[in-house]
């Protein structure tokens, strides 16, 4: 059973003259997994990554990471969070100097990991990060994130900007680098990069959270197929069209395994989340 790593009380957040985005929002985040956190634009998931980290705060209830308030950004809470936001910019030095400026707030960094995902992603210790296109200060910032090993690792369209390759390395690097000890939050409007990545899907629509479960119980729950044009979709619980015909989930009624779509979920759930609720509140 794992255990609670991030827990959201009564959450309340808004921007000046603005809707605000979150209101008695509540939200327990496990340890040891990873989650993929998707919404439509607008919904506040990137300033919810921002709220966890501390790097916002809340305007009522709290935020505590381990029983630890995360908006008084403590170094216990700040030296196991790392955040990669969608965008950043890198200073004019070597990665070396970038480590040795850093490396050092982070008690479990390993050179070893940095090292093996640099390799991974064709670059090395003696790049200068002044002189990488968009997508390399991409891998770079990434291998930087991954290296310093903290139990909270929060990632805001990771991929963007990552070629075909650099996708499949990511994935790998992420999963191998995985122990109960850690958790990983990705936001993204990817979601093929990720879907086989997962082990927890939160879905969010403003203070709504449309959907929290594990991949495993979702799969079990629900089941996931493609029919051609012409084969019958009697029973779907949404239906989705695709090259070959249209993308289904049916109830998992036999217990049968498939493999899940992220993106037919996502629009699923937006679309009929009430009825698909229904099965995971059985």
């Amino acid at each position: 059973m794992n255990t609670t790593l991030i827990r959201i009380d009564n959450l309340g957040f808004g921007y000046r003259k603005k809707t605000p985005l979150f209101s008695q929002f509540n939200l327990d985040i496990p340890t040891g997994e990873i989650i993929g956190l998707l919404g439509k634009n607008g919904t506040g998931k990137s300033t919810l990554l921002y709220l966890i980290c501390g790097l916002l705060r809340p305007k009522q209830g709290t935020i505590t990471m381990q029983g630890t308030d995360v908006k008084k950004r403590l170094p216990l809470t700040l030296s196991e969070t790392y955040l990669v936001p969608e965008e950043f910019n890198l200073p004019n030095v070597s990665m070396k100097q970038f480590v040795k400026l850093n490396a050092g707030f982070y008690p479990r960094f390993s050179q070893e990991i940095l090292s093996a995902c640099l390799q991974d992603f064709d670059l090395n210790m003696d790049i200068h990060l002044g002189e990488l296109s968009m997508g390399q200060k991409k891998k770079a910032y990434l291998c930087f994130a991954l290296a310093t090993n903290t139990a909270l690792l929060l990632m805001d369209e990771p991929t963007n900007g990552l070629d075909i390759p650099s996708k499949s390395q990511f994935r790998k690097a992420i999963a191998s680098g995985m122990t109960d000890e850690k958790t990983v939050i990705v936001s993204t409007h990817q979601v093929k990069d990720i879907d086989r990545l997962l082990d927890h899907v939160i879905i969010i629509e403003g203070t709504d959270i449309l959907l929290n479960q594990p991949v495993k119980t979702i799969t079990e729950k629900l089941y996931f197929c493609e029919q051609g044009m012409n084969e019958p979709t009697d029973g779907a619980l949404y239906i989705q069209p695709s090259v070959a015909g249209n993308s289904l989930i049916l109830p998992n009624t036999y217990g049968e395994e498939s493999p899940l779509n992220l993106e037919v979920l996502f629009n699923a759930m937006l679309a009929e989340h009430e009825k698909i609720q229904t099965l995971f509140n059985r």
